[in-house]
């Protein structure tokens, strides 16, 4: 079972209680207009889900702050181009996904398979089950699965930031979920041996 969030086997809609908010669209536009104090409001309104996002998709607590940093720069950067006709948290999902994939490529396989995700779990060995089992993932399949599981968005939320078809996103959400079934099973199988 997943921590805190719905049945890894269960496709229905993601847990709400940890959906983003979304801020004001007068905020952002002060922002993007170059109000550092609006844009002071955004970052701390989404700096705990885009650190989440990016703690789980890069499997390192330590990392993930820096590309949360870089996420918000960029953000900062290209404010003005948000066009208002999605949700914010969406856009910017999807810059902090851009950011994390340059880190990812920016790292050896070796340091991505040593490092751990921020997984808030009370057991440690199942915490470090599912910090094994995620990291298991391909990238493919494991941004999806974080997007929705973690990070509570919709499945056409989620295909917005990863731009891939939402009927790609519920696949590889499936996949996943199965890859991780069957992670578990194989744990289970061996104890019992």
């Amino acid at each position: 079972a997943w921590p805190s969030r719905t049945s890894v086997h269960d496709n229905s809609t993601p847990n709400r209680s940890r959906r983003v908010l979304e801020a004001d669209p007068h905020t952002i536009r002060t922002a993007a207009a170059g109000d550092h104090a609006a844009f002071e409001v955004l970052v701390r309104t989404y700096q705990e889900p885009v650190v989440r996002f990016l703690a789980h998709l890069l499997s390192d607590r330590a990392l993930a702050d820096d590309v949360a940093q870089e996420t918000f720069l960029r953000c900062y950067q290209k404010l003005d181009h948000y066009s208002f006709e999605g949700r914010f948290s969406t856009w910017l999902l999807r810059v902090a996904h851009n950011a994390g994939i340059d880190a990812i490529r920016s790292r050896t396989r070796r340091e991505r398979l040593d490092a751990a995700p921020a997984v808030r779990a009370t057991d440690p060995v199942l915490r470090a089950e599912l910090v094994a089992a995620l990291a298991s993932l391909p990238v493919r399949l494991r941004e999806p699965l974080l997007l929705v599981e973690v990070t509570g968005l919709r499945y056409r939320e989620a295909a917005a930031v990863l731009g891939v078809p939402e009927g790609t996103v519920k696949s590889r959400v499936a996949h996943a979920r199965a890859r991780l079934a069957r992670w578990f099973r194989a744990g289970d199988s061996a104890e019992g041996a």
